[in-house]
């Protein structure tokens, strides 16, 4: 019996260590890349697209204003500017095309695993109106949170290709697939006049 209940500590200890490294290591750890400033930034998206090698449409890199808290939640999800320092966001520049890479630099102080929940539960896959995003990834290196959405065939390199770029150490990954979609039925069907009626001249 003590054997046991030895063998359920020494458990518990492996699983609480190996929990607390990785996420130690989503905040702590020294990035592998520079990600202190908006050209940094720009360099990481660089060498993600270089790196995915992807025929990706005309794109457009542009940091999102990080005061303006409507223009933060539609690229990124979050409700708020809090602890969010920097955020560039790439994009086709023809708006019909659902595809869009963000990077959120935040603060020390910031949950970072609670702020990448928030971006997966908030981020509008519909936000192109007549286009859907199929698939959502997030992830993060160290302070730099990581949002790619789109099919699952430009997604998914380049969400690959970022997490190649800081060599694999990232923190949890999350992702999540859009739901299907019924189109509502013609809410102003043609309407036939009855048999025994004719229009009004």
């Amino acid at each position: 019996m003590k054997n046991k209940v030895v063998l359920v500590i020494a458990i518990v200890l492996v699983v609480a260590l190996i929990i607390g490294g990785v996420t130690f290591f989503s905040k702590n750890e020294k990035p592998v890349v520079e990600i202190a400033t908006e050209e940094n930034l720009n360099t990481i998206i660089t060498q993600v697209y270089e790196k995915a090698n992807l025929e990706l449409a005309s794109l457009m890199t542009s940091p999102i204003d990080v005061t303006d808290e409507e223009m933060l939640k539609s690229f990124t999800g979050l409700q708020s500017n809090k602890n969010v320092e920097l955020a560039l966001v790439s994009e086709p520049m023809m708006s019909s095309q659902a595809y869009s890479f963000v990077l959120v630099k935040v603060s020390e102080e910031a949950n970072v695993e609670e702020m990448k929940t928030e971006m997966l539960n908030n981020i509008d896959t519909r936000k192109w109106i007549c286009v859907e995003a199929e698939k959502v990834y997030i992830t993060n290196h160290s302070d730099l949170i990581c949002l790619v959405m789109s099919n699952e065939e430009w997604a998914k390199p380049v969400y690959n290709a970022f997490k190649e770029i800081v060599q694999n150490k990232v923190g949890e990954e999350l992702e999540k697939s859009a739901e299907a979609v019924e189109l509502p039925e013609d809410q102003f069907p043609g309407q036939e006049l009855p048999i025994d009626e004719e229009p009004a001249l």
